[in-house]
């Protein structure tokens, strides 16, 4: 069984805390531009949106990776950059249908799941970010994930 970050963006309040923790976790800081999870945010419809790296099964970032830098963990599933073979094309950025692939320093940075326990989680008090075992994440999950996410922006801006 496999474990995957999930969001439910309904209980998303925003507080961005998710951002300051994975950027102090990844790069001993509180900066949020440096978070590997980001809150995009649509205040015209009152939307938050956080947005991160789903490690989808078929994963579409790794095989357009020029350089190999793009791996699978096989204890955690995360797709992890090999920052020592990035060569900074943003390639990968391109392919990712979640847009969850971040750039500084000229290095792909995205979610790694904290070695299978993410920091994001514990500091959620909304409860919006959940760490929860699924047995496939594939193309058709991702599908329904977006058709959700689509209906609920639908809901709000009606």
């Amino acid at each position: 069984m496999v474990k995957v970050l999930a969001i439910d963006h309904e209980k998303c309040t925003s507080c961005r805390l998710c951002e300051l923790v994975c950027s102090e976790r990844h790069g001993g800081a509180y900066r949020p531009a440096r978070s590997h999870i980001r809150v995009a945010i649509y205040p015209e419809d009152a939307v938050y949106l956080p947005m991160m790296c789903m490690q989808c099964d078929d994963a579409p970032c790794i095989p357009v990776c020029p350089s190999g830098a793009l791996v699978r963990d096989t204890q955690t599933n995360a797709v992890l950059v090999l920052e020592e073979r990035c060569v900074g094309c943003r390639m990968c950025a391109l392919a990712c249908p979640f847009g969850a692939i971040n750039y500084w320093d000229n290095k792909a940075r995205k979610c790694d799941l904290c070695g299978g326990d993410p920091e994001c989680i514990r500091f959620c008090t909304p409860q919006a970010l959940r760490y929860e075992a699924v047995e496939r994440f594939s193309h058709s999950a991702r599908q329904a994930y977006a058709d959700r996410l689509r209906d609920s922006l639908k809901e709000v801006t009606a």
